[in-house]
């Protein structure tokens, strides 16, 4: 009698662990792209303002952050089958080559270094190098204007390199530890100029604490085409992305989603990108 009882329990636990894994299988990340209220993680940034941005009540705010969920929407996943993880710039190409995310929107420029690594659905933001100056400085015309200018990026950033070297031999380039940093130093007058990303520069001058003191200068000195970063040959979820992404401008989200994100600033935008239009 004692035995039965024993194998009684066992049995009981072991169809209690079955029934608990079963239940546990539909938190995993669904690889097949198809929903059905299965879980999703995508990769962003969480410190630029405008782009992708982790607010302090843990909430996610910028244009990157619209096109992912309105894309992983359509993708079948409502917002709270989504997971938001923070792929730093360095780290994309090794996130999506782990599979520690489904795919990546996070001001990730299509090039063909990167392309030797990881596919890209889209473009769909065409963004430029620019400058941002107070809005009250009326000296800086053009990028040639910045020479004997101290022009502020953030340390190990290009992008203040590419004007020393291509534009304005004569800038004296200031690096601080963050664009955080740099816009104090441009609102105090330490620094002339800051650039990066016209998009990115547009999200800083966005923020509440920020709006009417600076202004983007509008130069385009490079094209920068932001796309989604998947999977090297998943061509299935390739054409998904990019079907979402024909959807969202079409329907008018994607206009919506820039205004609301970039429009502070008085961020002149591009049209939105065909898909597959990669600009050099």
């Amino acid at each position: 009698m004692q035995l039965r009882k024993v194998t009684a329990a066992s049995a009981a636990v072991l169809a209690l662990a079955l029934t608990a894994t079963a239940c546990g299988s539909d938190d995993k990340d669904d690889s097949a792209g198809s929903g059905g209220g299965k879980k999703i993680t995508i990769g962003i940034k969480i410190d630029q303002p405008g782009i992708g941005l982790k607010t302090p009540d843990g909430k996610y705010t910028g244009f990157d952050v619209d096109v992912a969920t309105y894309v992983a929407k359509e993708l079948g996943y409502a917002a709270g089958d989504i997971t938001f993880k923070e792929t730093k710039s360095a780290d994309r190409e090794t996130a999506i080559e782990r599979g520690d995310v489904k795919f990546i929107a996070a001001s990730y420029s299509i090039n063909d270094e990167r392309l030797q690594k990881v596919d890209f659905a889209g473009p769909y933001l065409l963004a430029h190098q620019d400058i941002l100056v107070r809005a009250d400085d009326a000296s800086i015309k053009s990028p040639e204007d910045l020479n004997n200018k101290k022009l502020c990026s953030v340390t190990g950033s290009t992008s203040a390199k590419n004007v020393k070297d291509k534009l304005a031999p004569k800038a004296q380039l200031q690096e601080f530890g963050g664009y955080s940093e740099c816009l104090t130093g441009l609102e105090n007058k330490v620094v002339d100029a800051l650039t990066t990303d016209d998009s990115i520069l547009a999200g800083y001058a966005s923020q509440d604490a920020n709006k009417g003191k600076f202004k983007l200068a509008g130069f385009k000195m490079t094209n920068e085409n932001y796309g989604i970063g998947l999977k090297k040959g998943d061509a299935d979820l390739k054409k998904k992305i990019n079907d979402a992404l024909t959807k969202m401008v079409s329907d008018g989200s994607w206009e919506k989603a820039v205004t609301a994100n970039f429009g502070p600033a008085g961020y002149k935008n591009e049209e939105a990108p065909k898909i597959g239009n990669v600009v050099k």
